[in-house]
């Protein structure tokens, strides 16, 4: 499989004249290479994780990307535009080839019509140092789509701009790749408001994810009708064809969601977010007994020049998980009795890399936990408990981000999280704290459109102890 790669990266580098000539509002064209290397036969939790996919668990690997994005400005007022953009990927030793992203957006103003494979984090955190939203947070590969969406903040007509919202719906596929219910639906959607005009805004939002439909042999027949659609999109209490019994009403489908609060702050030389998410599965979560939340305040630097550019600190605490109902009607966060992939896509947890699912823990814990085959026989799961094996977790992150002299740039990452299982804790039991440490640099040669990345990663604690590095170069080629 290294052959198409070669071929496909001298093919683009020899066609840059003739794109550059058709495509020239904003081309970039990307070809960039990482390798990873670690002492365990999987890397440490910050190599891998919110990369959307890219880097793949294992001892040494080299990640090969090919791509390019682009974006047209229409019209004499310049508000429509077309976005649009393929990132072909090669990695798990040449073996595997992919599009990473592929899609096409058109807007006018805020207002913008997506399809397609691209990056998105949901979620109000910081995009650049979060621990990662309990929503979508970048871990996994993107999942395709359509929707419609408001992108920023718009002011709401009438109100003289003291309030903004921004939302977005979309429809995905799931796929029958590493999943327990096959070609299933994702229905996702949003909303925010915001209240402020000028240096102080309170905000808050609700953002609900759901996987539903699909079928697999040996399973109830699914409800995937149009009414059923509905079902989802009101999150409706009904009857898709796979409960019975003290368990009716249900909801049709996978159901998750956050619920949402930021407040900002800022002035020509200080930029301060402060954020809270708190989870909720099929509605239990919404309740004011729940105190599980993701709190996280991030200071940006504006001042021209700054060696430290932002801060990002965070505390996750997920270990209640709806204690106030009684035990067998509790629900498990990313976690579902028919859809037991839970909220995971290609192997890869879609909300926080905190959560550990079972082919992690399988790393972890050799011997004791063993990851779900998910072509097995579906009588074969029965009695095995769930997917996310970690999801109660109390812990904290601190993020940063700054400039070493003018030319290197810098990211830490330091995490520490005690971790309890699921209500079922298993191995978690007594509780096992762990640590998660991530150095990177990277350096723009001068003169040359080169990046080169290098991190040095560190996990250390009751879970494991692994070294891990990266090394990678980008070559970049950006249009007039």
């Amino acid at each position: 499989m290294k052959r198409p790669i070669t071929l496909l990266t001298v093919l683009l580098c020899l066609q840059i004249p003739l794109v550059h000539a058709q495509f020239s509002d904003s081309l970039l064209i990307q070809v960039s290479t990482t390798g990873t290397f670690a002492t365990k036969d999987y890397q440490p939790l910050w190599i891998t994780s919110q990369r959307f996919g890219a880097i793949t668990d294992r001892k040494a690997d080299l990640s090969t990307q090919v791509g390019f994005s682009n974006m047209h400005v229409l019209g004499n007022n310049k508000q429509f535009y077309i976005k649009y953009g393929a990132y072909l990927n090669n990695n798990d030793h040449f073996g595997k080839v992919f599009f990473q992203q592929g899609y096409i957006k058109a807007g006018y103003k805020n207002l913008e019509l997506r399809a397609g494979r691209y990056n998105e984090i949901i979620g109000e955190v910081d995009k650049d140092l979060s621990s990662g939203s309990l929503g979508i947070s970048g871990n996994a590969l993107p999942i395709p789509q359509i929707g419609l969406a408001i992108t920023n903040y718009t002011n709401v007509p009438y109100t003289n701009g003291w309030v903004q919202f921004k939302a977005m719906i979309s429809h995905g596929w799931m796929g029958n790749h590493d999943q327990f219910i096959r070609n299933s639906w994702l229905h996702q959607k949003n909303l925010y408001i915001r209240v402020g005009k000028k240096k102080l805004k309170v905000g808050a939002g609700v953002a609900h994810f759901a996987v539903w439909g699909g079928g697999r042999e040996g399973v109830a027949k699914i409800d995937k009708s149009f009414s059923a659609f509905w079902n989802v999109l009101l999150a409706k209490e009904a009857n898709d064809g796979t409960v019975a019994g003290n368990y009716l009403p249900n909801r049709v489908g996978d159901h998750r969601g956050i619920v949402e609060g930021t407040i900002d702050w800022d002035n020509d030389v200080t930029g301060l977010h402060a954020y809270m998410q708190m989870p909720f599965e099929t509605g239990q979560g919404i309740d004011i007994r729940n105190i599980d939340r993701l709190w996280g305040l991030a200071y940006t630097n504006k001042r021209e020049g700054a060696w430290l550019q932002k801060v990002v600190g965070e505390f996750l605490y997920t270990k209640q998980m709806n204690d106030f109902y009684v035990s067998h009607v509790r629900e498990s966060y990313y976690n579902n009795g028919i859809y037991l992939t839970g909220w995971e896509y290609q192997d890869r947890i879609i909300g926080t890399p905190l959560f550990i699912d079972r082919k992690k823990a399988s790393e972890y814990f050799p011997g004791h936990i063993e990851p779900f085959n998910w072509s097995a026989p579906v009588d074969s799961f029965k009695g095995k408990g769930r997917n996310i094996v970690n999801n109660r977790v109390v812990g904290g992150h601190l993020g940063l981000m700054y400039t070493i002299g003018r030319a290197l740039y810098a990211k830490t990452r330091l995490t520490f999280t005690q971790n309890y299982g699921d209500i079922q804790a298993g191995v978690f039991a007594p509780s096992r704290y762990e640590f998660y440490g991530l150095q990177e640099f990277s350096y723009q040669l001068p003169d040359l459109p080169l990046l080169i990345h290098v991190g040095l990663a560190l996990d250390w604690g009751e879970l494991t102890d692994n070294a891990g590095a990266l090394l990678g170069v980008t070559w970049q080629f950006r249009g007039m």
